[in-house]
């Protein structure tokens, strides 16, 4: 089988796809992929890094506002399906996914047309614009949340799921936490501001660096890059603390997410799919700062299944932080049923299950 791929602009719609090529690959090896995204995108390193063909084309997004900006936005678009066409004709794909993106848009669509059998995956609780145009022609859309389902043909709509969860399946690993200088018998808590960092949740967490110095739990704290010079200045100046380690980022972030007890962090939809495929009870803090507040919706759906605690920017406290962790990290029950509602909301097969989806439509073709 050859199949296409295309997402990008943020790793929420790259690593999914990823997570599906590798999976697809390890159980049908004879499988050819072809990834399309844009030369500027992340996804030219990190879709390149993995030895995945890839190839590009140009094409921006739309801006909400009137803007000259979309005028040419169209031209791009009409250009990049002309442009994808000429791809699969060369490439002959027997499928063609699109993860998100306004990359896949011109790319899906073009594939559509060729009457070639053609899924979108959407990540979010609320869709994002392309995806939203794309599902009026595409054969299936997949979704992660059930309540983003209202937005699409409901005869189009399957559930698979986010294919990143199936990566972080996997067992304690006391090696690892000890590599960190934290104790393996004691309840720990992972506070992460996404891959960059978030300023406001390290002011908080730095206001809160004293009283969690004298808690009977551990806090492994990732600043993110750009911050922890920043960070490691003012932890200094308030002095040592033996269960609080601060480092600027984690690289094997998928093997350390299941040796830990609490994740504390923002609530895209990469992060809650591998949270939810191991169980973990989670303090979410949605970032304002994306499309439509898609991750106060994203949280929301844990909140109500009793599967996370969620604290907006607007409630962040320092106070509220340390109570919400007590919570959880200094009462096990509270913790374990957590935990349990966070499994039930897990999918552990979603690329086994979105794999399903293109088998079906190959034989419906």
């Amino acid at each position: 089988m050859k199949i296409i791929v295309s997402g990008g602009g943020t790793g929420g719609h790259i690593y999914p796809a990823l997570a599906l090529i590798r999976t697809i690959k390890e159980e049908y090896p004879e499988t050819e992929f072809l990834y399309i995204g844009t030369e500027k995108g992340l996804e030219a390193d990190i879709i390149r890094r993995e030895n995945i063909p890839f190839a590009t084309i140009n094409i921006t997004g739309f801006k909400r506002s009137l803007s000259f900006e979309n005028i040419k936005t169209i031209f791009r678009f009409l250009k990049g399906v002309t442009d994808s066409k000429k791809l699969l004709k060369e490439f002959k794909p027997d499928a063609v996914i699109g993860t998100g993106g306004y990359v896949c848009g011109p790319v899906v669509y073009a594939a559509a047309k060729k009457k070639i059998p053609t899924i979108i995956h959407e990540q979010n609780s609320i869709p994002g614009l392309t995806n939203k145009f794309l599902s009026r022609y595409v054969d299936k859309v997949a979704i992660c949340f059930e309540q983003v389902r209202e937005y699409f043909p409901e005869n189009k709509v399957v559930f698979t799921g986010n294919p990143r969860a199936s990566e972080v399946i996997g067992k304690k690993n006391n090696e690892l936490i000890q590599s960190f200088g934290l104790k393996d018998y004691l309840p720990i808590a992972l506070i992460f501001g996404g891959s960059r960092g978030a300023r406001p949740i390290n002011e908080v967490v730095i206001k809160s660096l004293s009283q969690l110095s004298k808690k009977p739990y551990q806090i492994l704290y990732v600043t993110g890059e750009a911050h922890y010079d920043e960070v490691q200045i003012e932890a200094e100046l308030l002095g040592q603390f033996d269960n609080v380690v601060i480092v600027p980022f984690i690289h094997n972030m998928q093997e350390l997410l299941a040796s830990i007890d609490v994740v504390i962090g923002r609530a895209g939809a990469t992060s809650i799919a591998e949270i939810t495929a191991l169980g973990l009870p989670s303090i979410l803090i949605p970032s304002p700062y994306v499309t439509n507040n898609h991750q106060e919706k994203n949280a929301e759906a844990l909140v109500e299944k009793g599967a996370a605690y969620m604290l907006t920017e607007k409630e962040l406290t320092s106070q509220r932080l340390i109570t919400a962790l007590d919570a959880l990290l200094l009462d096990e029950v509270e913790r374990t049923n957590m935990g349990n509602a966070s499994k039930k909301l897990g999918i552990q097969d979603a690329s086994n299950r979105l794999f399903d989806v293109i088998k079906a439509l190959q034989k419906n073709d």
